[in-house]
């Protein structure tokens, strides 16, 4: 059942958006070759525990870290450890913050220093398939809009979307229905009303749509290896606009 929100609970996810605004520009900052993604990982929480809120993904169904760090052909899920950026990765972060009960939920990827035009053109395409379909998250639009809208721009830029894994409602849990795939799927499509809060995110990959997990049982990755972007926003649908709620 889609839970719709007041514009009580707008503003309370918006605070934690704000949280995620925040800890997204200091990561930004030092993000850089030789830093661990552990220690993106403590800065985040540092950050998050300072404003009274707590990571959203640490402890969730186990998962144990506040981030979750992919790098390279990483698509989501990547656990924080020892592991040290180098010049040319591409770095995906995901950050969910719970701000007194609301949550929202926001990713982004970064290059680690000079990348490849291939690698660029990734991220851009990626980039902007978030955009594309939040464009079309617009009261009396449907999910198939937005799904559409992703899908058509990463399959005309020569790229492929993920089937297995999708964007969802947020807001009072972490993963709420709807679920918003970023292809067009079979099954419900409904129409977006006021009081919805969805979280978009494509995960775009440089090769095969098809992923895998590893051993660790979080870590999704390409299964040719090769690499993948992800972007993701928390946006609010409201009667006469919609508003992103973890904008930077």
């Amino acid at each position: 059942m889609i839970q719709l929100k007041t514009l009580e609970d707008i503003k309370y996810i918006k605070e934690a958006g704000q949280i995620i605004y925040e800890t997204a520009c200091a990561l930004k900052k030092i993000i850089a070759e030789g830093i661990t993604t552990q220690e993106l990982d403590l800065l985040a929480q540092e950050i998050i525990a300072a404003r009274k809120a707590r990571p959203a993904f640490l402890g969730y169904h186990g998962f144990p870290a506040a981030l979750c760090i992919s790098v390279n052909e990483e698509v989501i899920h990547g656990i924080p450890g020892k592991r040290k950026l180098k010049a040319g990765d591409i770095v995906g972060i995901d950050i969910g913050v719970d701000y007194k009960g609301y949550i929202a939920d926001a990713a982004f990827t970064l290059p680690v220093g000079l990348i490849s035009r291939e690698d660029e053109k990734l991220l851009k395409v990626t980039e902007d398939c978030l955009y594309l379909g939040l464009a079309q998250a617009q009261v009396g639009k449907r999910i198939g809009d937005i799904s559409w809208a992703i899908f058509n721009h990463a399959r005309a830029s020569g790229l492929e979307v993920v089937r297995e894994y999708c964007g969802h409602g947020v807001g009072f849990s972490l993963h709420e229905e709807p679920q918003i795939y970023n292809y067009p799927a079979q099954g419900p499509n409904p129409k977006l009303k006021p009081g919805m809060v969805i979280a978009i995110e494509p995960m775009v990959n440089a090769g095969t749509w098809e992923v895998e997990v590893l051993a660790d049982s979080w870590t999704v990755v390409t299964k040719d290896r090769r690499k993948s972007a992800h972007f993701e926003h928390t946006v609010a649908i409201l009667e006469d606009r919609q508003e992103i709620l973890t904008a930077w």
